[in-house]
């Protein structure tokens, strides 16, 4: 059993931060919400409390019990955590003279486990309304800043069975420079975790606990060509080989020859894969539809329709894989109000029920990243591995307004001159995410002696780590030029091309 850290969640939208963090660190956390009582399992090490929107003072702040949780484990409170650790050992905390947010720097820093090798000055990150006025008697001030008196302290010997820490800054962003050294005490240091959580380890855990979940018993799968699917297949395909049979729809709104691409390199890998081309059934459902939230159910639910007639066919499936990832199993959770939504489940919903199946998804611990990190141990291209995430309901909300067979066709053309070019000038890699969308506008050019009334393609590339937040990428202009020009003269139908420069928020990354 590897060691574990819990982390619980107040609602911060740094949370998931925390948690990568230590995974880089290799070693195993999980996110749970601050409602949910602890289990205090064998191979659970510490507790790390998160930031909040809250205020420790609101009535409906939600204030879990930290004294008895540090008297069965090491606890490092932060930001809104260390605020409600003062409160309730028999400190003050009030409104800051101003809200501190931004960079700030420690000093006065006094020899302690959690700063072992941080540095008197070292910049970290502020995010507070609220401050730590006053310390409870025995609590010892550990580090402050210029405006900050309170910026980190440590519980007595008498307070509980095993220490705490309190700190007022985010030691999870990478502006806290020596924030990652910080978690690597606690949870090394203090909790004396083992850094034994690797992709190599993940890998044979995971294909053992396959075997056991499914023993002879067959998986129906769809899969996507994207990192997720493709991971999660692999994993399972490694623990029950062909008993897992895969299904790949095109529903008409894949990339230029995605389809045979995307099957081809299936082959590759070993996995028994069917291809189905469904992409009339999607063009002829979808004709006049112009609402994007309209589309995005006709897309959804053809495709439940295709893959439960396409799964009806096999015989004696028992399980359905899934690609689900860490931020999809969180981000579902509610905290008691602080936790927010960000995103809806990005599978299909409705299927397990639908075919009375059991889920067998073997990613549900990873971030992004990690699947990426678990895909490259187990040997799997780069082409599926590096792929930009794409829309499950692909240029279906990349056409905007309603959707035809032609549209798409010329929007496949225009998308691939752009992603193409990104490869061959290598800068794809350099890019979290980018594609073309049509857009619903038609605008005067003249080609030679002709004048042309013809549709506008924008063009969107953004540079990110998870898709939650996102800076538009500074693409050269030669490259932008080149884009542009091979476009408006190769693809009947366009004579126009813009570039996107809105960052994420407050634009969404894609424009539907």
């Amino acid at each position: 059993m590897h060691n574990k850290i819990l982390i619980l969640d107040f609602g911060s939208q740094y949370t998931q931060l925390i948690a990568r963090n230590i995974r880089e660190l290799n070693v195993y956390c999980e996110i749970q919400p601050c409602t949910k009582p602890v289990v205090y399992d064998e191979g659970l090490k510490g507790i790390i409390l998160a930031g909040s929107p809250y205020s420790v003072n609101d009535p409906e702040a939600p204030k879990p019990d930290i004294q008895a949780m540090a008297q069965q484990l090491p606890v490092l409170a932060v930001c809104y955590g260390a605020q409600l650790l003062a409160q309730q050992s028999g400190g003050e905390v009030g409104k800051s003279a101003h809200r501190e947010y931004g960079r700030a720097h420690l000093k006065g820093i006094v020899p302690n486990p959690l700063m072992e090798g941080v540095s008197e000055g070292s910049q970290v990150w502020m995010s507070h309304s609220d401050s730590v006025k006053k310390l409870a008697e025995g609590f010892e001030i550990i580090a402050t800043t210029d405006s900050i008196p309170v910026a980190a302290f440590r519980s007595p010997a008498s307070y509980a069975a095993h220490p705490v820490y309190g700190i007022q800054f985010h030691p999870e962003v990478t502006h806290s420079l020596d924030g990652r050294t910080m978690l690597k005490n606690f949870i090394v240091g203090v909790c004396g975790c083992q850094q034994d959580w690797t992709p190599a380890a993940f890998v044979e855990e995971s294909v053992a606990a396959l075997k056991a979940q499914i023993g002879d018993n067959k998986v129906v799968m769809a899969l996507s060509g994207g990192v997720d699917s493709t991971v999660a297949a692999m994993l399972i395909n490694r623990a029950i080989g062909k008993n897992l049979y895969c299904i790949f729809v095109d529903n008409g709104l894949l990339r230029k020859d995605e389809f045979q691409q995307v099957l081809d390199g299936y082959k590759t890998l070993g996995l028994n894969v069917k291809g189905v081309d469904a992409s009339q059934r999607f063009y002829t459902e979808m004709a006049g539809v112009s609402d994007p939230e309209a589309k995005r159910k006709i897309i959804g639910r053809l495709f439940i329709e295709v893959f439960v007639e396409e799964g009806q066919i096999l015989k004696d499936v028992s399980f359905l894989g899934q690609g689900t990832i860490y931020p999809d199993v969180i981000e579902s959770m509610s905290v008691h109000g602080p936790s927010q939504t960000i995103k809806s489940h990005h599978n299909v919903g409705g299927l397990p029920e639908k075919m009375q199946l059991k889920l067998v998804e073997p990613l549900r611990a990873l971030f992004k990243d990690e699947v990426r990190r678990i895909g490259t141990e187990m040997g799997i291209e780069h082409i599926f591995i590096g792929r930009h995430p794409f829309p499950g309901p692909g240029l279906g909300i990349r056409v905007l307004g309603a959707v035809s067979e032609e549209k798409v066709k010329m929007l496949q053309e225009a998308d691939a001159i752009y992603i193409n070019l990104l490869r061959e000038k290598g800068l794809y890699d350099k890019v979290w995410q980018a594609g073309a969308m049509l857009l619903p506008v038609q605008s005067v050019g003249v080609m030679g002696d002709e004048r042309t009334y013809e549709f506008t393609v924008a063009l969107r590339a953004v540079t990110s780590v998870d898709g939650m937040t996102a800076d538009w990428a500074h693409l050269p202009y030669d490259f932008l030029a080149q884009v542009s020009n091979d476009i408006i003269n190769r693809v009947k139908g366009i004579n126009r091309v813009v570039y996107d420069i809105s960052s994420k928020p407050p634009a969404t990354i894609e424009w539907e």
